[in-house]
């Protein structure tokens, strides 16, 4: 095994997001690189059954940590997305036809590698009359149905708004549904061009009022103040999410935007506090965090 640690520099205060400035990691970005049985299980498994995940797609830091502990986070409704937020390193594009025998596919993956907890997650498909939503369902089916004792996350899009795409999902009883807002009300305009931050708060509003354990995240570094991601959490609660992760925004490539400053463990601590103060049950917070770390242990409690 090996471990990065990049030397840091002095951070700015927030700022603008550009996509002109580079900056190096502080020092307590520490990433574990370790390769295992479990490891190549999964990477196996996926590309046996040509499947994808959001832990490559994503360029996702904990992947060498989720994976060596079975856990991973399904990309399903093919690797290309409709849309293009500024700090995604999904590729974007013209999707290619849905492949209906992926559902099934991640259910045959799922009970192979054993998994308790499943989380399923998809690129944006706007091109879709129902945004894809039929294909969550179909896949929360197939895994209730080989594996019936795992439980169930998924991470969906705003299906642009469509109370119809979020019903057919929810009914299929998800032991969480996750929706992630990801940034700030002023920042959404120029990072998620083709998303709505009302459109996001108001998806989860009513995923709740349809009896579903809601969840979501947010990305800091971007651009925002601290008491902007303060007013994103009341934002959250004001609909009674119950599960919130605060992660570090890393700059995936040049091309996309740069990271405005670097948020120290200590102000992740206090964010995690003010959340679980305003009422969230769970709040998971630190520079390496993304929507899916340690997504089983917060199943419970529920």
């Amino acid at each position: 095994m090996s471990f990065i640690q990049i030397d840091s520099r002095h951070t700015a205060e927030p700022q603008e997001p550009s996509r002109s400035q580079s900056r190096r990691l502080p020092p307590w970005f520490k990433v574990r690189l370790q390769t295992g049985p479990d490891y190549h299980d999964i990477r196996n498994t996926m590309d046996r059954l040509k499947l994808h995940t959001i832990c490559e797609e994503a360029r996702c830091p904990n992947v060498w940590e989720c994976w060596n502990a079975r856990t991973a986070t399904f990309l399903i409704l093919g690797d290309i997305c409709t849309r293009r937020c500024h700090y995604c390193s999904v590729a974007t594009g013209r999707p290619h036809a849905v492949d209906h025998e992926e559902p099934l596919r991640v259910a045959e993956a799922i009970h192979a590698l054993n998994l308790r907890h499943a989380v399923i997650t998809s690129v944006n498909r706007d091109e879709l009359e129902d945004g894809g939503a039929s294909v969550f369902a179909e896949t929360i089916r197939h895994i209730r149905r080989l594996i019936p004792s795992c439980t169930i996350e998924v991470l969906i899009p705003d299906f642009e708004g469509h109370e119809a795409a979020l019903a057919a999902v929810a009914a299929e009883r998800p032991d969480i549904l996750n929706h992630n807002i990801e940034t700030v009300r002023r920042l959404f305009p120029s990072i998620r061009p083709q998303g709505k931050y009302q459109r996001s708060i108001e998806l989860l509003g009513r995923a709740k009022q349809m009896g579903m354990t809601t969840k979501s995240g947010l990305i800091v570094g971007m651009g925002e103040t601290t008491d902007e991601a303060r007013e994103v959490m009341r934002d959250l609660r004001s609909v009674e999410c119950d599960i919130m992760t605060i992660g570090q925004y890393l700059q995936p490539t040049k091309e996309h935007l740069a990271v405005a400053r670097f948020y120290h463990p200590d102000e992740f601590a206090a964010l995690k506090e003010e959340g679980l103060a305003l009422g969230f049950r769970h709040v998971e917070s630190g520079p390496l965090v993304r929507s899916s770390y340690h997504a089983e242990q917060q199943v419970s409690g529920r």
